[in-house]
């Protein structure tokens, strides 16, 4: 018999090589209709593989984001099979689940698809699908998986066969369809009840613009046509969020060609946005007791051997400049200058803990096929930070910096978020991460502790730590339910040894200190593409770039118009009078549409009175108002950082 342990702590027993679901059946037939797979021992598993040794066990369902992202991976091979019969002779690379569905790379030979043939694709899958096929695994041999393809005639399989050995290839087979793939897999087809193909693109393959350029056909599932229906009425509502379009309509960001992929352009509007941001970050950190520090944008290739990033990292840095018989790369991370400066001046207990603050500016090379916007880039400026302190300072210093996200999701108006707490995984120990085993099991229930200890929700995912110790990736959700990853809370306590980095202690003795990276409002670029999707655009007044526009009803109360305007200028608050020779209607409708969060109407009455007529920006006329009392409550409100109140 081996034991079980449930997530509640529970111990069950059952016979050696009992399967996931056997175990969802034995506690009850609705569980186990639910069940899609299974995180065993910390690793994701078909709910149909036996379990040969006592495990914690962790049923999962569509509930849970492993859950979705097996479904997603299963609905991928199901739309391959699909292709397979319409396209056949088709080559595919990978069919990967994403944030919102999954996509699967092809080659179609000289065969074009395009969107008609998305409709043929989803009516062959729902047919597939209602067969009720099981996904079977099979273990295979590294010579048979290449005869196989080499049978066929595939490259892109032979290409990642190369990668593996024997002991660690697996062939999954449903219905018509099998290909090379780790799994796990969701029971069967029957499970996938909606279906949408969204979108057909071009993809280099690898992500290379060297390589061929493959078909890529995105889609999403559902477990029901209810989920499937809100899913894409969400859809609609993110279109016309999209921070791309946003950002090009308000003057945010623009990117060129002749800049380079990846490299943003900011543009009046959006430069004023970022130094909204930076204000708010450094008050808050000011406060929190943060030393500011500004460090060069290169650096020679030893300081990146000492911190790790070279032989961890390199592919996701730049390649080196070589000048004067040395090796420089662009800094793709601030922490290794950092550390420099901690070790630039000797240190005591009694400086402990030491807070160094910078919005960085970091290069890494994503793949050209992973650019997106704002939210994937090359160039990215980072709220970064580098807390030096004792062991038994650590809790107070890690419970701090949760609190200032916990504040600026209130500021925000961020309600749903979560803490994910990445794990290593002591099989990579060496490869992935630094191999101290017992530093690892230490730091990582040093931060569970405080997640624990102040009641902060969170979910622990294995082998996704830094190379250097466990982090918390901070997953919060949008107006409209958009999941986006803003930003990492790290541990680290390799690269303090690394440096060589010293404090004396009170009895006179040299300690290394814990590191805690940390950078709550993330970068710049995925921040700002964050928050114009979940504001549309309508950023609340203190955050807007125009945050007033004076509309005078005709010329003749221009000049009465700019007057008021220079009060608010006076007054710091960003302003403009629109002079334009148009009717006042058309003014309002285009103001509104530039998304100013307040508009300030004057024509005969207002000038005698001085008064003006407001506006909120969606909410219409606010009523008359004298301007030095309207002055004095934006000035308040913009201080105070408020969301837009009627």
């Amino acid at each position: 018999m081996i034991d079980i342990t449930l997530p509640d702590g529970s111990i069950r027993q059952y016979p050696e090589g009992t399967s996931s679901m056997d175990i969802a059946r034995s506690i009850s037939e609705g569980l186990a209709r639910k069940v899609l797979a299974a995180r065993v021992n910390g690793q994701v598993l078909d709910a149909a593989r036996p379990i040969n040794q006592s495990a914690n066990l962790q049923l999962l369902t569509w509930n849970d984001t492993d859950g979705k992202n097996t479904f997603w991976h299963s609905s991928a091979h199901l739309m391959a099979e699909a292709v397979e019969s319409i396209f056949p002779g088709v080559k595919f690379w990978v069919g990967p689940p994403v944030e919102n569905g999954f996509y699967y790379d092809m080659d179609l030979g000289d065969r074009k698809m395009n969107e008609e043939d998305l409709a043929i694709l989803e009516k062959k899958m729902n047919e597939l699908a209602k067969q009720n096929n099981v996904y079977v695994r099979k273990e295979i041999s590294k010579n048979d998986a290449i005869n196989y393809f080499t049978e066929k005639g595939d490259e892109y399989k032979l290409d990642l066969l190369s990668g593996l050995t024997d002991g660690e290839i697996s062939f999954y087979t449903q219905g018509s369809f099998t290909d090379l793939c780790r799994g796990p897999h969701i029971p069967s087809t029957g499970l996938i009840k909606a279906i949408k193909l969204t979108s057909v693109a071009g993809a280099y393959w690898k992500g290379d613009e060297k390589n061929k350029m493959l078909t890529r056909v995105y889609g999403v599932t559902f477990p029901s046509q209810k989920e499937l229906d809100e899913h894409l009425a969400m859809l609609e509502e993110a279109k016309k969020r999209d921070h791309r379009k946003l950002g090009k309509e308000l003057g945010i960001f623009t990117m060129d060609d002749d800049v380079g992929p990846g490299l943003v352009l900011w543009m009046p509007n959006g430069t004023i946005v970022i130094e909204e941001l930076e204000k708010l970050a450094k008050e808050s950190e000011n406060a929190a007791g943060y030393k500011r520090v500004v460090t060069p944008h290169i650096a020679k290739e030893n300081l990146y051997i000492t911190s790790g990033h070279l032989p961890y990292y390199e592919d996701s840095m730049y390649p080196p400049m070589e000048l004067e018989g040395q090796k420089y790369y662009l800094k793709a991370m601030n922490c290794p200058h950092h550390h420099k400066i901690f070790a630039a001046e000797p240190r005591s207990y009694k400086d402990l803990p030491l807070r160094l603050a910078e919005y960085g500016t970091c290069y890494r090379y994503e793949q050209s096929g992973e650019l997106f916007g704002l939210m994937r880039v090359r160039c990215l400026h980072m709220n970064d930070a580098h807390i030096y302190c004792t062991k038994d300072q650590f809790y107070e210093e890690f419970r701090a910096v949760n609190e200032m996200y916990l504040k600026y999701f209130k500021i925000f108006g961020v309600d749903k978020y979560v803490m994910r707490l990445s794990l290593h995984s002591p099989e990579k120990l060496g490869q992935k991460y630094v191999n101290e085993p017992e530093l690892w099991k230490e730091t990582e229930a040093l931060v569970r502790d405080v997640l624990i200890r102040t009641k902060t929700p969170f979910v622990e995912v294995q082998d996704e730590a830094a190379f250097y110790g466990p982090k918390i990736d901070v997953q919060i959700w949008s107006a409209i339910g958009r999941e986006f990853t803003l930003a990492t809370n790290q541990v680290d306590f390799a690269q303090g040894r690394r440096f060589k980095l010293e404090y004396t202690t009170a009895d006179n003795k040299g300690e290394t200190p814990l590191i805690i990276h940390r950078a709550p409002l993330g970068t710049h670029e995925r921040f700002i593409g964050f928050l114009l999707e979940h504001y549309a655009g309508k950023f609340p007044l203190w955050l807007a770039p125009m945050q007033v526009k004076v509309l005078p009803i005709s010329d003749k109360f221009l000049p009465y118009a700019r007057s008021v305007a220079d009060k608010l200028k006076k007054a710091d608050i960003r302003c403009e009078v629109d002079d334009r020779n148009e009717k006042i209607g058309k003014k309002i409708r285009d103001t509104e549409m530039m998304k100013v969060p307040l508009m300030l109407v004057v024509g005969e009455k207002e000038m005698n009175e001085d008064k003006v007529a407001v506006r909120r920006q969606g909410k219409g006329d606010q009523g008359t108002r004298p301007v030095d009392e309207l002055i004095a409550e934006l000035v308040y409100e913009i201080k105070e950082r408020k969301e837009t109140e009627a």
